[in-house]
């Protein structure tokens, strides 16, 4: 109804306009569907450095988007003045660009539905102590809590550097199929990095933790915790034997995260890419592309996790979404634009950085299921190989699957046994082949937080998987593969020599 439209454009704090003549302009030359994409968001970033407050910055952004989709195209503009007039204005300029084979559109006397979110878990999920609503100071406190921590932990530490971050995320989304939508997002980040120094050598590690959560979330992970694992792992690399290069097993813990799935797997299964032929994954719905051991989740339903919310950037409801299921490909992630490109269901995946950014196909919280594995039989049954228990960032090539990643915390695997630990080791293969090896999945689940990059935009995302072991991949090191191993061995075979 017309009454739901302007109550909901009133509680945003909207000047009241014409919706539907906005999106009758926008589509006067045609077009599937027009979208307003209003947001208002307002952050703290603290940055902690030397025992001192370094830099605080504070503020609000406001603006609108609008999209047009035509014929498996589309068509964005934005604009912070958001009167009618500058509205019109927009949608004018955008009509323009449009050459559709469907004519029209004039939505007045439009049916208005609000968009409502099914009984899951991240609907009934409430934020307890919002940081927006805390002292500065109490912000301060936490970021100083983590840097002391950090420095206590590793005395002549060079540099350590403790970032806070806040934000609430309002959002409208209104558009020409009489959809109404609104979500609140609060996000909440620690972030702490340490620089240690050997004679010459200088290694940094870093450590974040957070997500969709209020200040609650510091009374079970604290600071001191947080800033004390990134120091920890300064200390490790610092003593640390230059990575074997070579193929060789490797037992990457669950307290890695999902840095492999995220790259390796879950951006070939983004619609945009799978369905347009820039993913390996394109066309083998149906097919086996894994192990039966290994089944992969995106799912932003799940309460606190960084990268949840109730609806998507295009005001589709989140979901549970099953990809690959006992190595089989169930599916893709699909935004509105893929979804009628390639007549597939949305999948609540339509994610944009900001109004200033077009909404395109985003991961959530992806990944890999527990399996029935005990963690520790997985190690105690590798004779050798190394153990992964940090990654840092990764590159893959959706076309043919290649990746690469750096391991920020390996160990060497010896008798069944974490050895000495290493350094400047990385991780090369190809996802589907990977997947398709690997023959121990743990019981365990471990996450990571961080922000994902894909054509210049950053989304939220948290990252998961159980300890896995992979019989065979490539690690890029310093060392032949024998200088520890005498020559190296395989899984269940005769152990190598110390």
């Amino acid at each position: 109804m017309k009454s739901n439209l302007n109550r909901e454009i009133r509680t945003f704090g909207l000047p009241t306009f014409d919706v539907e003549k906005v999106l009758s302009t926008a589509l006067k030359n045609g077009g599937a569907l027009a979208e307003l994409f209003f947001e208002k968001t307002a952050s703290t970033r603290i940055v902690y450095e030397g025992g001192r407050i370094d830099r605080i910055m504070d503020g609000t952004d406001r603006g609108v988007g609008l999209r047009i989709l035509f014929d498996g195209r589309s068509v964005y503009g934005y604009t912070t003045d958001l009167t009618e007039a500058s509205l019109l204005t927009l949608a004018e300029t955008l009509s323009e660009a449009v050459e559709s084979k469907a004519g029209p559109r004039n939505l007045k006397g439009l049916e208005w539905r609000k968009g409502t979110q099914s009984v899951t878990e991240i609907s009934q999920y409430r934020i307890q102590r919002s940081p927006r609503e805390a002292d500065l100071s109490t912000k301060i406190e936490l970021a100083k809590r983590a840097e002391q921590a950090a420095r206590t932990e590793l005395p002549d530490a060079k540099q350590v550097t403790a970032i806070l971050l806040d934000s609430l995320r309002n959002l409208l989304v209104l558009n020409s199929d009489g959809l109404i939508v609104t979500d609140s997002k609060t996000y909440l980040q620690a972030m702490v990095q340490v620089v240690g120094a050997k004679g010459t050598r200088f290694e940094t590690a870093y450590e974040s933790d957070g997500g969709y959560v209020g200040l609650e979330f510091f009374d079970r992970v604290t600071p001191e915790s947080i800033g004390q694992k990134a120091a920890r792992r300064v200390s490790v690399l610092l003593k640390a034997k230059p990575a074997p290069a070579g193929t060789m097993p490797v037992v990457i813990s669950a307290d890695a995260g999902g840095t492999m799935i995220h790259e390796a797997v879950g951006h070939g299964l983004e619609a945009d890419l799978a369905c347009n032929g820039l993913s390996v994954y394109g066309g083998k719905l149906g097919q086996t592309v894994a192990s039966s051991l290994i089944s992969v989740i995106d799912d932003g339903t799940l309460p606190e996790k960084r990268g949840s919310y109730s609806f998507d950037d295009e005001g589709t409801q989140s979901k549970k979404n099953v990809l690959i299921e006992n190595g089989v490909l169930k599916g893709y992630l699909v935004d509105r634009l893929s979804a009628m490109k390639f007549d597939l269901m949305a999948t609540g995946n339509g994610r944009r950085e900001s109004f200033r950014h077009k909404p395109i196909v985003r991961m959530t919280n992806t990944y890999i299921a527990p399996g029935k594995d005990d963690p520790q039989s997985i190690l105690k049954s590798t004779p050798w190989g190394i153990y992964v228990k940090a990654m840092g960032g990764g590159q893959v090539n959706t076309v043919t699957g290649d990746f690469v990643f750096a391991v920020t915390e390996g160990y060497l695997i010896h008798d069944g046994k974490l050895g000495d630990p290493i350094r400047g080791a990385t991780l090369v293969g190809n996802g589907p082949k990977v997947l398709s090896t690997v023959d121990k999945v743990g019981s365990d689940l471990g996450f990571s937080t961080g922000t994902c990059g894909k054509d210049g935009q950053g989304a939220p995302v948290t990252d998961a998987q159980p300890t896995l072991r992979i019989p065979e991949l490539t690690v890029g090191g310093e060392v032949p593969v024998g200088t520890y191993w005498g020559g190296g061995g395989s899984v269940g075979s005769t152990r190598p020599r110390s």
